[in-house]
């Protein structure tokens, strides 16, 4: 089968869309428009980056709850967004734990932090621990660990099979990447406003209640994922038993805001028919 419904993006105004879904098992269930081209990911970067730290991690090259960052964070509350970075600036705006910043700047110091404690560039070592073994071999990343990726719609499928039923880390390891991390923490969710609480885990936005929200109305509360500046999204629905890629070429804006749920909850909704 085919999901009809991913054909919405036809209807989006952007010069060039692609999108897939995949289930857990890794079937895909259908994908629209050029999958194997490559499109800036912007902040759908840090999810990827996220699941490196995490490989660093398992390896034993790091601990969530060592000093990273400015004094008194962690590796984790850089994952979580609560060290306190400001968003593009390494500059301390609040104390550790206190409000959810979201910080392009907390993930360039994991970055900093896993290649000073791995000994090779992050950039690398993204390849070699997620890239290279999950065969994306269309997906670079040519700067920030936080907003400098490039990937295909094929290759986020790839990824989004992976964190559905994990074989590069231990199911226990991404449970607690999609689970609430210093919970109750308020903030803003760039493009949405601000949302009491601000759920995040590890690296990976969690939906629960937030309205608005760039998910769909009929997403479950533990759907998790990112979108991008850039017209990018990744997100997956534990309860569904499904995850969805969009990649566009159009700078997240108003018309992301009308498109993309009405989007979800037709993909959602073909995708729950055909099971």
């Amino acid at each position: 089968m085919s999901l009809q419904s991913l054909s919405l993006i036809e209807n989006w105004p952007v010069p060039t869309a692609a999108a897939a879904a995949v289930r857990a098992d890794g079937t895909v269930l259908g994908s629209h428009g050029p999958t194997g081209h490559r499109f800036p990911l912007a902040s759908v970067t840090k999810p990827l980056a996220a699941y490196a730290v995490l490989v660093a991690y398992e390896e034993g090259a790091i601990e969530l709850d060592e000093p990273a960052g400015p004094a008194g964070a962690t590796v984790r509350h850089l994952l979580a967004h609560t060290s306190g970075l400001a968003f593009d600036e390494h500059r301390a705006m609040s104390a550790p734990g206190e409000r959810r910043l979201y910080s392009n700047a907390g993930f360039e110091v994991l970055g900093d932090h896993v290649a000073k404690a791995t000994d090779i560039p992050f950039a690398e070592y993204l390849r070699q621990a997620v890239l290279a073994p999950l065969g994306m071999t269309a997906t670079t990343l040519d700067g920030s660990p936080a907003k400098d990726g490039v990937s295909t719609v094929d290759d986020l499928v790839r990824f989004a099979a992976e964190v559905q039923a994990p074989r590069l880390l231990d199911s226990r390891t991404v449970a607690e990447a999609m689970t609430v991390q210093y919970p109750g923490t308020k903030g803003v969710l760039p493009g949405y406003g601000h949302q009491n609480p601000n759920d995040w885990g590890l690296g990976f936005e969690i939906r629960d209640s937030k309205s608005p929200h760039w998910t769909g109305t009929t997403s479950s509360p533990g759907t998790f994922g990112h979108f991008g500046q850039s017209g990018t999204f990744l997100w997956i629905d534990p309860t569904a038993g499904l995850a969805c890629v969009a990649l566009t070429d159009r700078a997240f804006g108003p018309w992301a805001l009308e498109a993309w749920t009405p989007f979800t909850d037709a993909v959602l909704a073909e995708a729950g028919r055909a099971a």
